[in-house]
Parts: C-alpha cells; structure tokens; sequence
C-alpha cells in the first residue's frame, strides 16, 4: 500500500512514479505559495473563478475578449461533465493520504470524489485552450492561472500528478472538439470578385432600419445612434415591436430605390433574412449591421460590428453572394420563393430555437441556448418526412445556404458564400441514435458514424406526411407545409463586406 507522500519499497511502473513526484511536492516548501494556491484552488471549486474571469474578459475585452471568454466557457463546460462524470465514474481511485502535506496548505474541505481525473484541472486547462484558440493573446493571459489551478491540486494534497495531467489533457481535448464544432470566426469568406455598387457619402442615400427587438439590450450606445454617428447622412428607421418590420422594409427600399442608394438592415438573422428578400425584388444592395443575438450571416460576411459595416458602405466594399429558397409546393396557389440565408431545418432544431427563444430574454443567450439542448435531448421525438422521394424516419434534417466548414449536424461557419450548393446534413431516427450521435461527437468520429449523413446538392424536395411538424429558416419558426422545393439562387444577392 502506498502512503501518501511515500511510495512504497519495490513500487514499479507508473504509479511508483506518482507517488515519488507526489512526495517530493510535500516536501519542498514555498513560503510564498502557501497563502495563495490553497485560495486558488478553493476559488475554482464550482467553476467561480473561471466564470470571474470570463466575465473580466467581457467586459474589458471588446468584442475578442467576449468572444474568447464564451469558447473557453463553452469548453469548461464541456471538460467538467466529461470529467465529472464519465471519467470520476470509470475509475474510482483513492485520494493521496496527507500525512505529508503540511497542515498549512490543506484545504478545510476535502474532496470525497474519486481522484482520477482531476476535475479542477480539466476546467482550467480547457478554459485556457479555449480561450487561446479564439485569441491567442487572452490565451497567454489566463494560462498562468490556469497551469497555477492545476499545480495546487498536486500541491494542497488532494490529487496525485497523474490525476493533473490526466486532467490536463481532457481540459484540452474538450476544447478541440469545441473548435472542431464551432470553428473560430474566420476572416471575410471568398465572395467572389467585387461588385459595383452606389457611391454614398456619409452614408447618404442608404435606408436603415433597426429591428429594436432583436438581440440582447445595447450595454451603453443604441445601434441606431451608433450607425446615424458613423453615416450622419443615412436614413435610420427605428422599428419597435408596436411596428411592421415588413412594412418599413418594403418602405425604406421604395425610398433607397428612387435615390439609386441601398437598403440596410440592423437585427438578427431573422430580421435580415426579411430585408434580404426586399432587397432582391428591389434590385438593391443590402448593408447588415449586426443586431442580433448571433449574427451568422453578419459574421460569415466579416462584418462583426456596426462600424466595419459603415466603413464597408463609405469605402464600397461589395461582392455578391447565394440566396436559397423554399418553395411551398401544392397548396393551390401562387408558389412564391421564401429566401433563407443560413440554414433550414426540419426536425430538433427548431424546437431547440423556440425553447431558446423563450428562455433567453429572461437569462440570455448562452444560458437559454443549454437549457434548451438539455430539453431537446429529454423530449424530443423522430420525425417522418419524404426526402427526394425516399421516406425517412429522422431526429434532423439541415440544409445550409453553401458549404459549412464546421461538423456537427447543425454548423455554423461558411468560407464560400458562392458554391451554389446546399449543404445538407440528416441525423437519422432509430434505436439510440442520440447516444451514438453525442458519442461520436464527444469522440471525434462524427464524420463516420452511420447515424449521420452528409451531402453537397443544388436542389432537395421534402415532403412532410404528417401534421404538427415545424421547420425553421434563419432561426425563424414556422409550421411545415406538406411539401416543398429547397433550391438556389446562385450569386443573387449584393452585400456589403468586411476587408479581406
């Protein structure tokens, strides 16, 4: 039997090494450690010193330092339910004995978890990982807190070295799969040669209006007045949840279009597929100025504030990019063309956007996103649609406006916005086919699981047989028709976008 701090005589292999290197810890002393790595350590319990961190990163980071404190909280998350979880439950392995370990440096709490891995030290080193694969910069800033966590669960007694790297490594691991989920941000996607559009300065002759209900409440400066300070020439509508966005779409183009000017937009992906539409019957090009909770189509422009975009509208930067459509099929009337700019869904995901939807006013995006996926995964239940003809049973059929880059079965990055596909993406039903689905995930093999299907096409027919089914386009939730035609507009609409 090993002793804590002692390995035992004739100990081999690994875990007489861990003991030895653990020994060797209690024995130095660090006069200037002791009154600060147990308060470390003790800080981190429950996630609250990372949580403090990300919330420094927010707000004194800009728009990088939000960004990079959700992936590292996105993979914190992820790291402590593998290592909480599935790792504590697959190896139960006692904690070090303290008899070695000076009182001093003792924690007044001693964990009663098994020892391998350490949890502490998967959240710390995925939330580093995280943050450095967003920005490298707030990597280098938070991975000496990091590495400090890890190295006071060996040094207050309550996990062997092994434990820590273990741990380590998982906290890492979590953080690619993240990445290889949600890829970081790219720079401006090939668009394509650049598009002529109206020389307006100071804005004059562009048409805006703000969707005032998309989105999270501004922290300090309304968008409107951010876009009337950088284009004091432009138009700016204000549109409130008393008014018709429709309405003042179709208003601001009528205007925008007598002046030979454009049509801007402020909002979400919901609001900006609305002006996108006019936008394309009025022959307009269309400025997106990001106003809403996620800003995909905002994003895979390049444009991730309101000032690149007005600096895209003064310098007339413009490219023009695919537009799919659904079609509603056999309903006995004139079948008109419902553009989308992201992504169309048929299945989980729009009962994901509509619990999210409900929640995040009240807790906020992120929050209201993981309470949703939590319900989604309890509740939710195959659904039975015709796909080009051959019935199938599944949990969610996706289709993407162009290729995106990303894994998973709902992505959300794109580099070609002209490919003149549709990226489609089917997570079939049957038996436990969300398990395989979030193992292959969490392993890294999604791409070859067979509950999962992948394919590049120009045109999907989906035929819906039964009642009660919704689908979603833009994040936008509406009830299916019985049968409809997802195609392409190739290169059909012009858009302002960032510097490449």
């Amino acid at each position: 039997m090993v002793a804590q701090g002692h390995p035992a005589r004739g100990g081999r292999g690994w875990k007489a090494w861990d003991a030895a290197l653990f020994a060797a810890v209690a024995r130095q002393r660090w006069p200037g450690a002791e009154p600060v790595l147990p308060r470390l350590s003790r800080a981190a319990d429950h996630g609250r010193l990372w949580g403090a961190v990300a919330a420094g990163m927010a707000v004194a980071g800009g728009r990088d330092g939000r960004r990079a404190a959700l992936r590292a909280a996105g993979s914190l998350a992820l790291a402590s339910l593998v290592a909480n979880t599935a790792g504590k439950g697959a190896f139960r392995r006692a904690r070090p004995l303290l008899d070695a370990v000076p009182v001093i440096r003792q924690l007044r709490r001693q964990p009663v978890t098994s020892s391998f891995p350490s949890g502490h030290s998967a959240s710390a080193a995925a939330f580093a990982a995280g943050a450095a694969l967003e920005s490298p910069g707030w990597g280098a800033a938070v991975a000496p807190v990091a590495a400090s966590v890890a190295f006071s669960r060996v040094y207050t007694g309550v996990h062997y070295p092994s434990d820590v790297l273990a741990g380590c490594a998982l906290g890492v691991g979590a953080a690619l799969v993240v990445r290889a989920l949600l890829p970081p941000a790219p720079g401006t996607p090939d668009q394509g040669p650049a598009t002529r559009v109206p020389f307006l300065p100071e804005g004059r002759g562009l048409h805006v209006v703000v969707n005032t209900a998309s989105g999270p409440p501004p922290l300090l400066t309304a968008p409107a007045v951010r876009i009337a300070g950088a284009l004091p020439q432009a138009c700016v509508d204000e549109c409130t949840e008393d008014d018709d966005l429709a309405e003042l779409l179709e208003k601001a183009a009528t205007a925008a279009a007598a002046r030979d000017g454009a049509l801007g937009v402020c909002g979400g992906d919901g609001t900006v597929r609305l002006a996108a539409a006019v936008a394309l019957r009025h022959g307009l090009p269309l400025a997106v100025f990001p106003g809403g909770t996620f800003n995909h189509f905002a994003g895979d422009l390049g444009l991730r504030s309101v000032e690149e975009t007005a600096a895209a509208v003064l310098e007339q930067r413009a490219g023009k990019v695919d537009v799919a459509a659904t079609t509603a099929l056999g309903t006995g009337s004139v079948e008109v063309a419902e553009p989308f700019l992201n992504t169309f869904s048929i299945g989980s995901y729009p009962d994901l956007v509509r619990v999210r939807e409900r929640w995040s006013r009240r807790v906020g995006a992120w929050p209201a996103s993981v309470l949703a996926a939590v319900h989604v995964l309890r509740t939710c239940r195959p659904v039975d649609v015709e796909i080009n003809g051959r019935r199938r049973s599944v949990w969610l059929l996706f289709a993407g406006n162009c290729r995106y880059s990303s894994l998973g079965p709902a992505p959300v990055r794109r580099r070609d916005l002209t490919d003149g596909r549709l990226d489609v993406r089917i997570v079939s039903g049957g038996r436990f086919a969300r398990t395989r689905l979030l193992g292959a995930a969490l392993t890294g093999v999604l791409a070859r699981t067979p509950v999962y299907e992948t394919a590049l096409v120009r045109r999907l027919r989906v035929r819906v047989p039964g009642d009660g089914v919704h689908l979603a386009c833009d994040g936008e939730v509406t009830a299916a028709p019985r049968e409809l035609l997802l195609d392409k507009v190739p290169g059909g609409l012009v858009v302002y976008r960032g510097r490449g």
